[in-house]
């Protein structure tokens, strides 16, 4: 329990050590550069072989970030990077793929989005359970809302990440009696690569801010803090929820 005296002083991270899975791009970027920015010691992953295949222009700043390459469908690369650590008082898992054009109704293909977006997220967890348990750390899925509503061309994006959503509320009961709070956010439309198809497609993007009572699309600063709430003292008697932040779209 925070005092109510203290609560300026629950979003500081000093001394604190944070992995960001997908952090080299989009929300978990974003999510990362505002955890460094209350002082925490901020480590992200990505799919290139180092920092320098990132650029700013593609959403990317890995500034004061320390980054592994780790294929989230590769459980023995989730194993290895497990092993980097002797601490971790906060993980977030913002791993994600969509293939367009129907591709995933091919089985293959459907199987590899399920793999990154949805089995993944068990691998990650449970490799870190043993640290975030001596830390009574957090952990942080990034689902959708697409978890909410039908997506007709992308069947294993919304299998994967309705998944996501009821794994947060298992691992969230199953994981608090060790001291571990496991809660979700599950972003609206945000401004991202993954996103572009929309959101550069002037026709797509109007069409939907047309739905969004804020008038606006998200940006990954928008996620942010919302995990650097749920990973806070401020956060304490919340567990196992998926919190949606899409400007009002499904309402």
């Amino acid at each position: 329990m925070v005092d109510a005296s203290q609560n300026h002083q629950a979003l500081d991270y000093e001394g604190k050590i944070v992995s960001v899975i997908g952090g080299s791009s989009g929300i978990g970027n974003a999510t990362a550069q505002a955890f460094r920015a209350c002082g925490a010691q901020v480590h992200v992953t990505g799919t290139r072989a180092g920092p320098d295949d990132y650029s700013k222009d593609e959403g990317s700043d890995l500034e004061g970030l320390h980054y592994a390459q780790v294929d989230a469908a590769d459980d023995g690369a989730i194993a290895a990077y497990r092993q980097t650590f002797d601490t971790l008082d906060v993980l977030i898992c913002s791993q994600g793929m969509v293939l367009y054009k129907r591709q995933e109704f091919e089985p293959d293909n459907f199987a590899k989005v399920i793999q990154v977006n949805l089995n993944s997220l068990m691998t990650f967890a449970g490799q870190f359970h043993d640290l975030l348990k001596e830390a009574k750390g957090s952990l942080i899925i990034i689902s959708s809302t697409a978890a909410f509503h039908a997506t007709v061309g992308n069947p294993a994006y919304n299998a994967s990440k309705t998944g996501a959503m009821g794994l947060t509320r298992t691992l969230g009961k199953a994981w608090a009696p060790d001291g571990i709070r496991v809660n979700g956010i599950a972003p609206g439309l945000i401004a991202t690569k993954m996103t572009a198809v929309t959101t550069e497609n002037p026709k797509r993007r109007e069409a939907t801010i047309r739905n969004i009572p804020v008038g606006r699309i998200g940006d990954p600063e928008d996620m942010a803090g919302l995990s650097l709430f749920l990973a806070s003292p401020l956060a304490s008697y919340v567990v196992g929820q998926t919190l949606i932040a899409d400007g009002g779209l499904l309402l």
